[in-house]
């Protein structure tokens, strides 16, 4: 067996590149595919199992050479360099496609989502390449064939079966290009799944210009046979192993746009029979013209856009991810970028000269200018006169107030890693206004005592702030004295506002600390210190500055009142999570805008 490609080899798949670029357009101008020698050359690239596949982040392709010798797919360089290039052009053909696409199949494969980046490609390669067979002539039927022939025998030596996906799909395109029952190896087909492949093969047609808006529905054509034979799919049986060119297609590649759930993705995890453009029976509705879910216009859990991301190829930990998510979620309700006024200076600045005219004051002319003109000035003929403007001055700069935020991640609060947690998104939003706005912040996350995270002290870097933000305890609930004690031990040199999230654990700042110290004369120096004020966003009950409903909330609420009575604590109750983010947005107007 040749482990290296021949140098004739890839001199024919070099010379097959520009016909391939012009079967979608004379236009199209990717960079020069990477034709690999050797395996070991195609795996640095980050091909491994299939024969070729593309990157979204750099818009290549890749090829491992030797691999197509193996399936003596030699003499296709124009068919698989075309395929190849219709991933770029037509499907998914984006990073934010990529992820749309594998969110519709996700939600179309319950309990088994894992097969959703296989399903796409699958999906994707048919619209490609029934174009490319149909109106560009070239043999794609025949990758198929020798695909089909090139399958291992059995131990008997018979011809092994395939799994009931492989059969369906090879059906599909024997009926979408008219060729006999079997020839590609759609033979095993019954009667059930010869109708399922009819559903396919229309829906491809019916939405070639839409591709999109049937994922869903392809999805879930496909679910029944998964099921049945996800064994045969997982092994090295079916020819479907080497046809993973998207499987990673996306690596790399920026995340924005995978939040949002859009109207149709719901309504589009439906069966073909039940789409009347595929279909074509009466009294079935087209679910395209169907009123949106409710779901529509949402954005998914931490947790979902995760996993969409993962199965993308996008390498990050939950915690990375977690970071992109809320800075995300948090762009939309920044404050503006602060703008300074810049005021005329008062100092006049000499622009040129002008001619000086009769009529104009004598001062105006310029003597010197003038005789240079002519040793014998003629009034209104060589008199000359300065001209005169005024520069912008340089601008005052304004000392923002840095912002000193603790955010509570008891066992009451959510997992922000996991599901939504208004906390953090409240954080990030102030925290990034304050950055827009020149401050320094300073994070603590905190659960304990010994529970505790912060930045290394004011700092103006995101990553820094949002790591902190998006980490989570889940345990007791005890302020940490200690970190607001060391914070102001002295008087910082620019103001900083000290702001506090949390609900009604936030009490245990005025415990006494470790040291014995009154945690009530703690907070009161770091207000001093601070010199900027302090707020609290507290998740507590409507009228909480009332009688308490609950007498064991008493105290803690006697305790807010006397805070906000002798320290000044400026107190926002908030009643639902999600209020935090209004709050958020209004912190942030108050004390960033005018910065």
């Amino acid at each position: 067996m040749k482990k290296d490609a021949e140098p004739a080899l890839i001199d024919a798949w070099q010379a097959a590149w520009p016909e391939a670029l012009a079967v979608w357009s004379k236009f199209t101008r990717l960079r020069d595919p990477s034709l690999c020698t050797s395996h070991v050359q195609a795996s640095k690239k980050g091909l491994s199992g299939s024969f070729a596949m593309i990157r979204l982040l750099d818009q290549s392709v890749v090829v491992d050479l030797p691999l197509v010798t193996e399936l003596g797919l030699d003499d296709y360089a124009l068919e698989i360099l075309a395929h190849e290039i219709g991933h770029h052009i037509l499907a998914p053909g984006s990073a934010s496609d990529q992820f749309r696409l594998l969110a519709r199949m996700r939600r179309a494969l319950p309990t088994l989502e894992q097969h959703a980046p296989m399903v796409a490609n699958l999906y994707t390669d048919l619209f490609i390449n029934d174009r490319l067979q149909r109106q560009a002539n070239l043999r794609m039927a025949d990758i198929y064939r020798k695909l089909q022939q090139g399958r291992e025998p059995s131990p008997d030596g018979k011809a092994r079966a395939s799994g009931g996906v492989w059969t369906l799909y090879m059906r599909i395109y024997e009926n979408l290009w008219q060729l006999e029952k079997g020839e590609l190896g759609g033979g095993q087909a019954d009667e059930r799944l010869d109708t399922d492949a009819w559903l396919g093969a229309r829906l491809i047609r019916v939405y070639a210009n839409d591709w999109m808006l049937a994922a869903g529905r392809f999805a879930t054509l496909l679910l029944p046979y998964l099921v049945d034979d996800t064994d045969a799919l997982g092994g090295s049986l079916d020819p479907s192993r080497y046809l993973q060119d998207t499987r990673d297609a996306a690596r790399g590649c920026q995340t924005y746009g995978a939040q949002q759930i859009e109207d149709d993705e719901e309504g589009g995890a439906i069966h073909p029979v039940h789409d009347k453009r595929i279909s074509g029976l009466d009294g079935e509705e087209p679910q395209a013209e169907a009123p949106a879910r409710a779901g529509g216009g949402q954005l998914r859990e931490p947790f979902e856009l995760g996993d969409i991301l993962k199965a993308s190829g996008i390498n990050l930990s939950d915690h990375e991810i977690a970071i992109r998510y809320y800075r995300e979620r948090a762009l939309p309700h920044l404050v503006a970028f602060p703008s300074r006024p810049a005021p005329e200076s008062q100092e006049p600045q000499m622009e040129g000269l002008e001619a000086w005219e009769i009529g104009d004051p004598l001062e105006d002319i310029d003597w010197l200018q003038s005789v240079m003109q002519s040793p014998r000035p003629v009034p209104g003929v060589t008199t000359m006169r300065r001209v005169v403007g005024r520069e912008p001055a340089r601008a005052i700069d304004a000392v923002p107030v840095d912002l000193d935020m603790y955010v509570d991640s008891s066992g009451s609060m959510p997992n922000p890693q996991a599901h939504t947690s208004f906390l953090t998104l409240a954080g990030a939003v102030i925290a990034l206004s304050a950055l827009r706005a020149g401050a320094k912040v300073q994070v603590t996350l905190w659960s304990g005592k010994n529970e505790v995270m912060q930045t290394p002290g004011f700092v103006r870097d995101e990553d820094m702030i949002l790591g902190v933000l998006t980490e989570f305890f889940g345990g007791g609930t005890c302020f940490p004295i200690h970190c607001l004690r060391k914070t102001y031990a002295a008087r910082r040199e620019r103001p900083v506002h000290i702001l506090m999230i949390s609900d009604d654990g936030i009490t245990t700042m005025f415990d006494d600390d470790e040291l014995g110290n009154s945690g009530w004369d703690i907070s009161a120096k770091a207000l001093a210190q601070g010199g900027a004020g302090g707020t609290m966003a507290l998740n507590l009950e409507r009228g909480w500055d009332g009688v308490a409903a609950n007498k064991w909330l008493q105290q803690t609420y006697d305790d807010l009142k006397r805070a906000r009575r002798e320290q000044g604590w400026d107190i926002h109750a908030v009643e639902r999570y999600e209020d935090l983010l209004d709050f958020a947005r209004a912190f942030s107007r108050r004390h960033y805008v005018k910065s």
